[in-house]
């Protein structure tokens, strides 16, 4: 929820402020949550936290993205948006893993400290990235609306970002779907328990890294179009064959496979919007198009769960495969010749 509303009310902010500083400001304010959180009674104090925490991640992920052009080499970006990703995603494969350990054995209040300690020494280390290696220049506004106004323009605009909107807006159908389906998937169809849903959630967890430290090479190989639309049909193929298999562990392979899809396919997302657009509008456009597919994906949570007992988890998992076969196609028409970026009326 908080970055739906920075990204559909906030998104400005990205452009126009020194990105560095809203890094750095965003981290420091995520410390402060977790050191706050050890002295919380309440679940509406943690729920508070939870989404003032929120709120500074929804400022600091777009402001990471849309600088990572200004750190690199047009030839380069595909790269070293797969390293940030790769290493994203095996953080958030073995982060829970460490969490639970931790929590067993010296209680969440150690979790809590040790992460306001990561946040601190992550903005450490963005505040010696120097400003304009960040941002070419801060964007002149017009007026808040005005400029908010230029991120929908920016994205009306551009093939590029148009792609990512309706394709991967497609897909977050089937991904919400499939997400709150998986556990029922595990448990009730492959008779697995818990095991069995840690295991498929750590296969996709794993195709995830494979898929984003991969991406580089076949977008490199095939343009960003086909890399995009074999990514999808590498989802399909995956997490459809996930819900065709016999047991847990051959779902698990297929996990891993749609995983690898799922992976490159966030990868192409951010190279599109980064390469549809100019520095100036970057932060606004990315956001709200974040903004866009994740309400989808919220969408899909209660569809999903509304149709999880009249048809069963396996038909949602082929349901979404069959959404990310659309969303293939629909991702490759537009995603071709997105070469020029989108420009806005410059401010006055």
């Amino acid at each position: 929820m908080p970055t739906l509303v920075v990204g559909l009310t906030l998104g400005p902010l990205i452009d126009r402020l020194e990105r560095r500083k809203l890094m750095v400001g965003a981290d420091l304010v995520r410390a402060a949550v977790f050191c706050a959180l050890p002295f919380t009674s309440r679940p509406g104090e943690i729920v508070i936290l939870a989404a003032v925490a929120g709120l500074a991640s929804g400022f600091f992920r777009p402001a990471v993205y849309a600088g990572i052009p200004n750190l690199v080499p047009a030839d380069e970006l595909p790269a070293a948006n797969a390293l940030l990703q790769t290493m994203e995603n095996a953080s958030w494969a073995i982060g829970p893993i460490l969490g639970g350990v931790l929590t067993a054995a010296a209680g969440p209040h150690a979790a809590y400290w040790i992460n306001a300690v990561s946040f601190v020494l992550s903005a450490a280390l963005i505040v010696r990235i120097p400003r304009h290696l960040l941002q070419s220049e801060s964007a002149l506004s017009r007026g808040h609306w005005r400029d908010l106004k230029d991120g929908f323009v920016a994205v009306s605009r551009s093939r590029a970002l148009l792609a990512v909107l309706f394709a991967w807006g497609i897909a977050s159908f089937g991904v919400g779907a499939a997400n709150v389906s998986e556990v029922f998937l595990a448990k009730n169809t492959f008779h697995a328990g818990d095991f069995g849903y840690g295991l498929l959630y750590g296969a996709i967890g794993i195709g995830l890294a494979v898929g984003s430290f991969s991406s580089s090479v076949s977008l490199a190989r095939f343009g960003t179009a086909r890399a995009y639309a074999a990514s999808l049909g590498v989802m399909a193929l995956g997490f459809g064959g996930a819900a065709v298999s016999p047991n847990v562990w051959v779902a698990a392979v297929c996990c891993v496979v749609g995983g690898i899809g799922n992976g490159g396919a966030v990868a192409c997302n951010y190279l599109l919007v980064q390469q549809g657009t100019t520095d100036d509008v970057r932060g606004r456009a990315l956001t709200l198009v974040m903004s866009a597919t994740l309400a989808m994906t919220g969408a899909a949570y209660g569809i999903g769960g509304a149709l999880l007992h009249l048809t069963g988890a396996r038909w949602i998992w082929g349901g979404a495969a069959a959404v990310y076969v659309v969303a293939g196609l629909v991702g490759y028409v537009l995603a071709r010749e997105t070469s020029v970026v989108a420009t806005v009326e410059p401010a006055h």
